[in-house]
């Protein structure tokens, strides 16, 4: 063992962060249960990934723009809808989308069989609209499409009126 090795400090934070398959936040919004792999806590705020689990004929959120980030989705298992503009694509298992800042986007799982995306945000800041959706829930109030995108706009985010 070095010298160097003997006198350095324990990490208190680990340098490396491990979330097991039954670990992680989980948010429910509706049918749509999604596991919160990595918030932006060990990455610098830089990454956050979730993945979620969308029931047979799940509706996703209103057509959307984000301004600061970054949304990529890898399809797991079934099939996903994503909507970018007016343009359908269905993404099968194995399949990535990512879509940039400003480009009009939505998803859904149009199908009889449940649906497994993984989604990473960069940087994490959406992670947050989803757990401001689950509180919305939790308190009783409605999610309507005036409170999704009232939550959006607190997240750089807006609907996506026109498909430009």
């Amino acid at each position: 063992m070095t010298e160097e090795a003997k006198t350095s400090e324990p990490q208190t934070d680990p340098a490396v962060s491990v979330v097991g398959p039954g670990d992680g936040e989980t948010i429910v919004l509706g049918t749509t249960h999604m596991r919160v792999l990595e918030d932006g806590s060990h990455t610098g705020h830089r990454l956050a990934i979730a993945e979620s689990v969308l029931a047979p004929h799940t509706q996703g959120p209103p057509q959307h723009r984000h301004a600061r980030h970054d949304e990529g989705f890898y399809v797991l298992s079934g099939t996903v809808r994503f909507t970018v503009g007016e343009e359908d694509y269905d993404a099968t298992t194995g399949t990535l989308v990512m879509v940039p800042p400003g480009t009009p986007h939505t998803f859904a799982n149009p199908t009889g069989q449940p649906a497994v995306m993984l989604s990473t945000f960069t940087p994490d800041l959406y992670v947050r609209y989803f757990r401001e959706l689950q509180e919305t829930l939790a308190d009783g109030r409605p999610l309507t499409p005036q409170a999704n995108i009232d939550a959006m706009s607190r997240y750089a985010t807006e609907p996506a009126t026109d498909p430009a």
